[in-house]
């Protein structure tokens, strides 16, 4: 049987190289399915998504909201913020309340660090940047506040910077679930047996990544920016771990409910029932 070439986007950070380090790395037989990993940021990941330009890409759950019908959803390779997540930081100790109605630089529109932001503080100035700009951003005094996704969240106080708040903190408290970031999608036009031989595979790379931590952690230290190895292992551990594996119904139940509130207050159009691949 020929073999077929699946593109898979995911951004070069750490916790994806390391959930992908198994496939990029050809530890696991992945049959007659070929893999080209593509690297980009996730804002264009989600713009990609929007043209069905790649067959597998991550996207921000926010980002599903305009990709639904064109994409189908793995039932594992999710980034989830349980009691944690993307921070907003300030150059001065602040609350949130105080950032009503000011600038603050985003990492993309379509990030659901973005629309997390907008359901905790519905009105401030959006200003976009390269996520990886945002921190240098703030500290010079370019915006008041900044929005931080990837390693930011871990490395902001080397700049001298406060956090306003963490809003996989506020999404717990508010909701009792993880916050959902990242999740894994696949062409639904792609015929069943792809996708399922597809998600498996997937899923098998991340679990080798889990069961091999200390060689995968290796591999994706190429990725870690400007982190130590202890800072990189706690970043993966907080992105790639047994929700990652698999979402259950606790993982599936907050995306949906993340979609239903940012409908709720106006910010996405109505999401329908999600088709999970597992």
């Amino acid at each position: 049987m020929a073999s077929r070439l699946l593109r898979l986007g995911h951004s070069p950070d750490s916790d994806d190289a390391f959930m992908f380090y198994a496939l990029a790395a050809g530890k696991i037989d992945t049959g007659d399915l070929r893999f080209e990993h593509i690297l980009q940021d996730i804002q264009t990941l989600n713009q990609w998504a929007r043209e069905g330009k790649l067959e597998i890409t991550a996207i921000s759950a926010h980002a599903y909201a305009y990709v639904q019908g064109g994409y189908d959803l793995f039932d594992h390779g999710a980034s989830m913020g349980d009691d944690y997540g993307p921070v907003v930081v300030a150059r001065e100790p602040s609350s949130i309340e105080s950032l009503r109605g000011v600038k603050i630089a985003v990492p993309g529109l379509l990030t659901s660090a973005y629309l997390a932001l907008c359901l905790c503080l519905p009105d401030f100035e959006p200003v976009v940047m390269p996520f990886d700009a945002i921190m240098e951003a703030v500290a010079a005094g370019e915006v008041p506040a900044g929005l931080l996704i990837h390693e930011g969240q871990l490395t902001h106080s080397a700049l001298g910077l406060s956090a306003v708040i963490d809003l996989g903190v506020w999404w717990r408290q508010e909701t009792g679930l993880p916050l959902p970031l990242g999740v894994n999608a696949v062409r639904a036009d792609l015929p069943e047996e792809v996708k399922s031989q597809a998600s498996r595979l997937l899923q098998e790379s991340i679990r080798y990544a889990l069961d091999h931590r200390r060689e995968a952690l290796e591999y994706a230290l190429r990725f870690a920016r400007d982190l130590e190895p202890a800072q990189a292992d706690r970043f993966v551990g907080m992105y790639v771990n047994d929700l990652t594996l698999d979402l259950g119904e606790r993982g599936r139940k907050s995306i949906e409910l993340f979609l239903r509130k940012g409908h709720e207050a106006g910010w996405i159009p109505e999401v329908g029932p999600i088709r999970f691949i597992d």
